[in-house]
């Protein structure tokens, strides 16, 4: 069936984080900023997924759930067909989302003061989750040349030499640059972790969302040694827009790395699941891959957009052409290098909603991360309104 993802659907009073006033004026002091933040789609999800929703709503009674085969299969199969992962049902581990299974992984392999590894610009809630552990952040920022961002392995190699550093967070492919790393590039700095016996956290959410060209490499597939020094993040809940059912499936080979793991979920006592996630994870990963075609299709329109639309109207502000994801980085720097004064302007003034760089680090400052996976009339009135304030 055709999707239409142009629909502008009203998310207002159904508890969306993105979209509730309180929320808005708590985080950028306004209630009525048109939101391109948190990361979570403005586009229904896909029919056959509601469907199973409904279907399994209908029956009436909400009881304590299990996973079976037809459950695991799904994924197993998702995973070869989409990324030629051979993966076993005794590797897949349940958590509720990625940010908590993130937070198990240090309190699995880590003490207190032990260190984890970072790449700057990144993910925020990594550098959160370090430190509500009582670990220390090390951070590898990231090259920029001013067109695309890539890896200092020197300075990563040098870290990595720290007998106190036991886990690296791969953010893969990045947010919120838009990289899908090569395997050149995992290769290297995989064989780096390897030699100095830190473990690799993968976190592969966006893996599905891949736009043009592009080829993501899971980690895990690189080599048989990879996958048994690291643990593999996925999820349906960025790709079918599905991320308040809180369901993501972590793949573990090393039998060791996972029995300790599960040791920690076990203590958090994690293990049930929501009866509506389940139904709606066997139906994004068996029923819904045409939804998603034409869903990569409509993103990279939508950056094809955003670029013609700096260049015609704000040619001061820079795309970093994403690779991936629904989330497009983008330079403010010839504009206001200053943060506060930059969130002032979008806020305050263009009134839209957007990650201000400087959350996913220092080296973020002067940047601002837009979610376009939305509507291209919501993109265009959020262009608008800071082309508008900008050239004010």
């Amino acid at each position: 069936m055709k999707y239409n993802f142009d629909d502008i659907i009203d998310r207002k009073n159904t508890n969306a984080l993105k979209w509730e006033p309180a929320i808005l004026k708590e985080r950028f002091g306004e209630e009525d900023v048109l939101p391109l933040w948190v990361a979570d789609m403005d586009f229904n999800t896909p029919k056959p997924v509601v469907d199973a929703i409904i279907n399994r709503a209908k029956h009436g009674i909400y009881g304590y759930s299990v996973r079976l085969d037809n459950y695991y299969q799904a994924v197993i199969n998702w995973q070869k067909r989409r990324h030629n992962w051979t993966i076993s049902k005794d590797s897949i581990v349940y958590t509720p989302g990625i940010v908590p299974a993130i937070n198990y992984m240090i309190q699995a392999f880590c003490e207190t003061d032990d260190k984890v590894i970072i790449q700057t610009p990144v993910y925020y809630p990594f550098k959160e989750s370090i430190k509500n552990n009582g670990c220390k952040v090390v951070n590898n920022p990231l090259l920029y040349d001013g067109e695309k961002y890539t890896i200092d392995f020197d300075d990563f190699e040098k870290k990595a030499k720290d007998k106190r550093l036991k886990l690296f967070i791969l953010c893969s492919p990045h947010n919120p640059v838009g990289r899908v790393w090569t395997k050149e590039e995992l290769l290297k700095i995989g064989k780096i972790c390897i030699e100095n016996d830190v473990i690799v956290i993968s976190d592969e959410i966006h893996n599905d969302l891949i736009l043009g060209n592009n080829q993501h490499i899971v980690f895990a597939n690189v080599s048989e040694e990879f996958s048994n020094n690291s643990i593999i993040c996925t999820a349906p809940s960025k790709t079918f827009n599905v991320p308040g059912l809180e369901t993501s499936h972590i793949i573990i080979g090393n039998k060791k790395l996972r029995n300790s793991y599960k040791r920690i979920l076990t203590k958090n006592a994690i293990g049930g699941q929501n009866p509506m996630s389940i139904a709606a994870l066997k139906a994004a990963y068996n029923e819904s891959e045409e939804w998603l075609e034409q869903l990569l299709t409509y993103l990279e329109d939508n950056v094809e957009f955003i670029d013609d639309y700096l260049k015609n109207n704000m040619p001061r502000v820079k795309l970093v052409r994403p690779q991936a994801t629904y989330l497009a980085w983008l330079d403010f720097r010839s504009i206001e290098k200053d943060y506060k004064k930059l969130d002032h302007i979008i806020s305050k003034e263009a009134k839209v909603a957007l990650d201000s760089g400087h959350w996913f680090g220092t080296n973020g400052s002067g940047f601002m991360r837009i979610n376009f996976a939305c509507p291209r009339g919501i993109l265009k009135e959020a262009l608008d309104r800071i082309s508008k304030a900008i050239n004010k």
